[in-house]
């Protein structure tokens, strides 16, 4: 641009300013007063404008036009309706079109609304605990006075809790939430990553020697396991101690190897409960010791067991009689409630979060009974000639299969009753075989998983009645099952147990053993499997052979995926034990297939 187009330029822009701005102030001359200035307004867009107008002044004035002070709406809108118009001047065009763009960006930072509303701090922070963390981090950069509220610690500690971060806590604990949040969100996301890629640590839990493992449960890291000796064990897998002690029964040490089997064994967080092939049941507290603090005889053979999660309720079947049995307030056990059922009961389960009376659920053939302390025995469920296959309970809601037989074939399904209504909500799933294995209980909110003998495992959703995934997922029949928000763990006849991210319907590994698995359990960074064999006679001279505990007796896998390396890399338990334990004829043995005392 020269200077002869440059003056020009500046002459007739001074022009139209000084008439638009003698126009507003003929015009509305109370509104430019009453009008907030915007520093005061918001201090970070003020500051903004402050450096665009610091800006057009530099630019003015590199330009030979001394500063003047800031263009009207106005006069910018009608300067850039004008700069879109090809230029008239010849040579005016690069100055103009910088003018211009100065102008349209001072019209695009009026166009946003400021606002400044007084509010107290306390009202402030009930309107910020609707937000989410990432809500909650745009409003901290908005201004300094935002930035305080966002960061309050009654927010971040409420959604620790809302999020499951240490339920536990107080608010009084740490001193930054903000932090421990992030610190949360950091561990999950490591935890996480770990379980997609198989890193962490496997163990494989100590066997009891000349004896073959009969049945297996978890509870929050906590293992209990029964065998054929009569000898039922305790690990706890938390703290990597994997010696475990044995829980002493009453019986004459005299008459070695005449105990019974141990049919079911149950533990929660401070109970654990052993069922007896001959009809005895022993219940050891397990803050106390190792013997037991109540001893239970039925005339016949015990045929399930359930216990409480929550409490101290322990229900047994034996023959047609359903007995529940819970400690007084002096600490002594007495019969809650006894029922009596017209067939032999297959599956026996507590329900959670009863309250003061118990509540159990069992099925009987194809009768389904509900089963409260203070009532009878009542009939929730019956249709003739449709056994139930499998059962499960969450606080409000029983889930269970049934078996489709006679003329009229309907297809095996799963029926979702309500506790509370007791009546049929979903009947779900048309499946050519069995439902082997359903969890309801630790599923996620309206949703359902299943296992059936057809190979497949079930996602089903409980608001719309309709399968949501189906996987086909091992090559016999589906032994057990678990689900959480993202994945799923289940375990098949052939002895697989398989990890799945069912968000993206992929396999994320899988690991097998001799035995078909009976139990899987899981938290966010811990697995619990256990393969249980069908057969509790070992037929082999040998007894005390490594080898052959590892084909006929069964095995209990723990891993921990807290630790940051490879499952399958990490050392064998060979390499953690004593030498002394070691013996000369199965050292060898125990390079191929890992030694099992740790």
């Amino acid at each position: 641009m020269d200077d002869h187009s440059l003056e020009e330029f500046r002459r007739c822009w001074q022009e139209e300013l000084a008439q638009a701005q003698a126009q507003r102030k003929r015009r509305r001359p109370e509104a430019a007063e009453r009008r907030p200035r915007r520093a005061d307004v918001a201090p970070g867009r003020g500051e903004q404008a402050s450096g665009y107008l610091a800006l057009a002044q530099g630019l003015l004035e590199g330009a030979g036009r001394p500063p003047a002070v800031r263009a009207t709406r106005a006069e910018r809108q009608d300067a850039a309706s004008r700069s879109r118009s090809p230029p008239v001047r010849e040579g005016a065009g690069g100055g103009e079109q910088l003018v211009d763009q100065l102008i349209r960006d001072l019209n695009e930072m009026d166009d946003v609304p400021f606002f400044d509303i007084q509010l107290p701090y306390e009202l402030a922070i009930n309107i910020f605990q609707y937000l989410n963390r990432k809500e909650l981090g745009r409003c901290a950069q908005v201004s300094k006075t935002w930035k305080v509220i966002a960061e309050d610690e009654v927010l971040w500690y409420r959604l620790c809790q809302q999020e499951g971060h240490l339920p536990e806590s107080s608010i009084s604990d740490y001193s930054c939430w903000k932090l421990i949040f992030q610190e949360c969100r950091a561990k999950e996301h490591m935890l996480r990553t770990n379980w997609k890629n198989r890193r962490g640590a496997v163990s494989e839990l100590e066997h009891v020697p000349d004896a073959v493992l009969c049945d297996v449960h978890s509870h929050d890291g906590v293992v209990i396991a029964g065998y054929t000796s009569g000898d039922v064990r305790v690990w706890d897998t938390r703290t990597w101690d994997y010696v475990a002690p044995f829980l002493e029964s009453e019986y004459e040490e005299d008459e070695p190897g005449m105990q019974p089997y141990v049919s079911f064994v149950r533990i929660n967080s401070s109970l654990a409960v052993a069922a007896y092939e001959d009809g005895f049941l022993n219940i050891w507290d397990l803050r106390t010791g190792k013997y037991p603090i109540h001893r239970f005889e039925h005339d016949a053979r015990i045929q399930a067991l359930a216990l409480s999660q929550e409490d101290a309720t322990v229900a047994t079947a034996s023959a047609f009689d359903v007995v529940m049995l819970y400690p007084n307030e002096e600490g002594y056990w007495q019969i809650a409630a006894e029922f009596e059922v017209q067939k032999l009961v297959d599956y026996l389960e507590i329900v959670p979060d009863t309250g003061r009376y118990p509540v159990a659920v069992a099925t009987a053939g194809d009768l389904v009974y509900l089963l409260k302390a203070e009532d009878s025995a009542r009939t929730l469920h019956y249709v003739y000639g449709q056994p139930v296959t499998c059962l499960d309970v969450s606080a409000s809601q029983v889930a269970f299969g049934v078996k489709s037989l006679g003329w009229v074939y309907e297809g095996n399904k799963i029926l979702v009753y309500s506790l509370e209504a007791e009546r049929c909500l979903s009947k779900l799933g048309n499946a050519l075989g069995d439902f082997t294995c359903v969890n309801l209980r630790n599923s996620p909110p309206s949703l359902m998983v299943s296992g059936n003998m057809d190979r497949r495992v079930r996602i089903h959703d409980l608001r719309t009645d309709k399968i949501a995934l189906s996987l086909s997922a091992h090559q016999l029949g589906v032994s057990a099952v678990q689900m959480d928000d993202w994945k799923i763990v289940s375990g098949g006849e052939e002895g697989l147990v398989s990890v799945w991210d069912y968000r993206m319907n992929q396999k994320l590994w899988e690991v097998h053993s001799r035995h078909p698995v009976r139990h899987i359990a899981f938290t966010s960074h811990s697995l619990i499997t256990a393969n249980v064999p069908y057969e509790r006679v070992v037929r082999h001279s040998d007894l005390d052979s490594f080898a052959t505990h590892r084909r006929h007796r069964g095995l209990i896998h723990a891993y921990e995926f807290a630790v940051d390396q490879l499952a399958f890399q990490s050392p064998l338990p060979v390499c953690r034990s004593s030498c002394d334990t070691m013996t000369s004829y199965n050292y060898d043995l125990a390079l191929t297939f890992p030694y099992d005392s740790i």
